[in-house]
């Protein structure tokens, strides 16, 4: 009886002891949450404050994680334990390049602490800096610097007509006198101003008359500049578009009565061919429409396969075989290639075949 008596006692006096370990923690106080760099210019470069803490608990502070809402924010803090009583320091900097406007960021702070997650807040307000000739004109035509040197057209319609523009600026010291040299007949470009005194802006203002050229697909050209009478081949602006047939027109029994292309497979994969050889595949191409099926145009998109329908007409109910040639000359490893065939279907005019091989290792 006595035994048990004092082994109750000796549990009755340990347990404040145990409560008390289990109780004890760190515990994170920061000396603010919140900090505003107020407004400052974008060319000062990165803005840093240091946010200073302290360890409110008993035991030391560690902080696991510090982490930003953004790239743009960038944090640094102390990595060893931090005593009770001690303090440490996280210093977060914010880098404005090419962001001008109001900012708001978060930085959650992680840790062994009571009061684990911590969320601290930077704001402000960057002035724009002035931008550059080259930032704002990125592209270089001699002496001319371009916001683009590609004109890309959406889809444009047979015997559609569109315009678009393309804002330049001379960027020389010294006047220049614009013109092109011989475009294509479905193409017209004008200069305004066609001289251009120094740094300058003007436009490029280009045409695109789809019933002067008989394409469909994806057609791309380049128009050349003469830039005080003087040719060179570097001076260019690349004008691409896809080119679509027109179905608007047809009547409902025109529609009904239209041509339908189908295939006997859309993808055929060679396996594994050896370097440096020829590889023919077949596709089966097939009219089940009641007129004639018209192919307007097959491309590939690579040199290195060669395409060819047996026939460009098709008749209602008639199939033709599409030989497909893959040539592996120069290639190694997997390869995957597309064939675009285009015809006068007006429900599916744009096909897309697709072919694939493995080149072995020579």
């Amino acid at each position: 009886m006595k035994k048990s008596i004092l082994l109750l006692l000796a549990i009755v006096l340990c347990l404040p002891v145990v409560n008390f370990a289990q109780a004890a923690k760190s515990r994170i106080a920061f000396e603010k949450l919140q900090h505003n760099f107020g407004t400052f210019k974008e060319e000062l470069g990165a803005q840093s404050v240091s946010f200073s803490f302290k360890n409110n608990g008993a035991v030391p502070l560690i902080l696991n994680n510090v982490q930003a809402s953004c790239g743009c924010t960038t944090p640094e803090w102390t990595r060893e334990p931090v005593a009770p009583g001690a303090k440490g320091v996280i210093k977060v900097s914010y880098d404005p390049r090419n962001r001008p406007g109001v900012f708001n960021k978060t930085i959650r702070v992680s840790s062994n602490a009571e009061n684990a997650d911590v969320i601290l807040t930077i704001l402000g307000e960057v002035t724009p800096r002035a931008r550059t000739i080259e930032e704002d004109y990125p592209n270089e035509i001699g002496p001319l610097r371009a916001k683009t040197n590609h004109v890309a057209f959406p889809q444009i319609k047979e015997n559609e007509v569109k315009k678009d523009s393309v804002e330049i600026i001379n960027n020389s010291d010294q006047p220049v006198q614009l013109s092109f040299k011989t475009p294509p007949p479905h193409l017209t470009a004008t200069i305004k101003p066609a001289k251009l005194a120094p740094k300058q802006k003007g436009y490029i203002v280009v045409t695109f008359d789809a019933s002067k050229i008989k394409a469909y697909g994806f057609v791309m050209h380049r128009m050349y500049l003469n830039i005080d009478g003087q040719d060179d081949y570097k001076n260019s602006i690349a004008v691409s578009t896809t080119l679509e047939e027109d179905f608007s027109k047809l009547t409902a029994d025109q529609l009904k009565n239209a041509p339908i292309v189908t295939y006997d497979m859309e993808s055929f994969d060679f396996g594994d061919i050896k370097p440096n050889t020829k590889n023919e595949h077949t596709f089966s191409l097939k009219n089940t429409g009641k007129m004639d099926l018209i192919i307007r145009d097959v491309k590939s998109s690579c040199g290195c396969t060669a395409v060819s329908p047996s026939k460009n007409v098709v008749s209602s109910g008639e199939s033709v075989p599409l030989k497909v040639v893959f040539d592996s000359t120069g290639k190694s490893g997997r390869q995957n290639k597309t064939i675009t065939v285009i015809t006068n279907d007006p429900k599916n005019p744009t096909n897309i075949l697709r072919i694939a091989s493995n080149i072995l290792a020579q």
